[in-house]
């Protein structure tokens, strides 16, 4: 009964639903292995996700490798700089003592990009596409963030790009997270430094900061590779409207997101400013 919107706005909770099974025929959003949704709303351009532990988590999920052999190359691309980018989102976190899930992140990060890139470049390479289809489940199954405190600004920021202008998620993301990195590394360098060196294979210094900044470059880089955006203009928006996108932003997600460092209206202006 009732308008379904009402559970992404925040009206109502989700208590059962119809059993779900799925066929996965893109490895990107780990929707066969988690509870979680997205919609866009045309009306106002509105896009909000919906997280539920168990109700929508899918009862099986059939994976053929085979079935995303025929995946364009962007498609494929824009998937695997999604499920990168929800291992981030729980990766990234202050929380100590994890380093079991850690390392589950970091080889997770690491297969992905070998993986990806071979079945980016050869469509048809069934264990490149198996392993990327499999890591794109453990990337938002929820195993990545066990045991600690996410972040997910990113990805709020990004659903705000895709909601007005409409570009794909994983091209909005290939954008937003290396920005979204660079700015908190110069507050909070931990972390984005221990994945540039056991991730991206920087070599470590004393300087935790130049270490993270090195990794940044090496992730652009990574993303170019497989012929993802780096710019607003790369992704034919060349005058965007920041102000809209950072008070839309932070009347769906509150002042301010983010876990791994807070970010205020002022800091998302900056991030957004930064990827012109």
């Amino acid at each position: 009964e009732g308008d379904f919107w009402d559970f992404y706005c925040g009206k109502k909770v989700v208590e059962k639903a119809l059993p779900v099974g799925v066929v996965l025929t893109i490895p990107a959003a780990g929707s066969e292995g988690s509870g979680n949704s997205v919609i866009t709303r045309l009306d106002g351009l509105v896009k909000l996700s919906l997280r539920t532990e168990s109700a929508l988590r899918p009862r099986f999920a059939v994976m053929n490798p085979e079935l995303t052999f025929t995946l364009p190359p962007y498609q494929t691309a824009c998937g695997i700089t999604d499920m990168m980018a929800h291992i981030f989102e729980r990766y990234f976190t202050n929380t100590q003592a994890c380093e079991v899930t850690d390392s589950v992140a970091e080889g997770l990060l690491r297969t992905i990009m070998i993986q990806g890139k071979k079945a980016y470049d050869q469509p048809c390479d069934y264990d490149a596409r198996a392993n990327v289809m499999w890591a794109g489940t453990l990337a938002h199954n929820g195993i990545c963030g066990t045991g600690r405190r996410e972040d997910w600004a990113s990805h709020f920021m990004e659903h705000e790009i895709s909601a007005v202008y409409g570009v794909a998620h994983g091209a909005g993301l290939a954008v937003v997270l290396p920005a979204w990195m660079q700015f908190v590394a110069r507050r909070n360098p931990g972390k984005v430094a221990q994945f540039a060196r056991n991730v991206m294979g920087v070599e470590p210094t004393p300087d935790l900061l130049a270490d993270a900044l090195n990794g940044i470059t090496r992730l652009r880089e990574f993303f170019r590779s497989i012929g993802m955006p780096a710019t607003f203009g790369d992704m034919g928006i060349d005058s965007p409207n920041i102000d809209r996108l950072v008070e839309m932003l932070h009347l769906h997600k509150g002042n301010p997101i983010g876990g791994y460092e807070r970010l205020s209206p002022a800091d998302t202006h900056a991030i957004y400013t930064s990827m012109l």
